[in-house]
């Protein structure tokens, strides 16, 4: 148990803070749409795939996982954007449903709609939040109608009005 407790304390807490210091730039970067800036960093600062790398223990690094993903996925590099986003885990469910998604949307890109249907469940079952579900649901049935699966299709739809009537 002192072990355990120490570990955490004397190693990975101030990595965290080490690493929350490090992607700072990056994050920065990113809200400005620097996508590649905030993938690879300015010679400066580290860029999200450095922290990832050198921070894979801890959950600074697991969030530059997923930014990792959401820039491949903007600058078009849809298997990279899958490699970082398959490596994120969280246990926020708005996040991880996000990521979810993100992964379908590049597999949509990249014309695979059987992975990005299956993408598209899993974040409609990861979370069952007014957001993010049907969101997911939409896309799901708009696969179903370019499959000319109709009956599966009108069945999400309706479910869609029928319980996310805000949505």
């Amino acid at each position: 148990i002192a072990l355990v407790i120490g570990f955490q304390n004397l190693y990975i807490e101030p990595l965290e803070k080490e690493a929350q210091t490090d992607m700072y730039m990056a994050e920065l970067y990113f809200q400005k749409d620097s996508f590649n800036l905030a993938l690879n960093g300015d010679g400066q600062y580290l860029g999200f795939v450095d922290v990832a790398d050198e921070y894979s223990w801890t959950k600074v690094g697991e969030l530059a996982n997923y930014y990792a993903g959401l820039c491949y996925l903007h600058i078009g590099e849809y298997e990279n954007a899958i490699e970082y986003l398959e490596d994120f885990s969280s246990d926020d469910f708005v996040l991880s449903t996000l990521a979810l998604g993100c992964i379908g949307d590049a597999y949509m890109e990249l014309g695979d709609t059987d992975n990005a249907l299956s993408n598209y469940e899993d974040a409609t079952y990861n979370s069952d939040n007014e957001f993010t579900k049907p969101k997911y649901m939409i896309k799901q049935a708009m696969i179903h109608e370019q499959n000319c699966d109709y009956d599966d299709a009108l069945v999400i739809y309706n479910d869609i009005k029928l319980n996310f009537k805000t949505s």
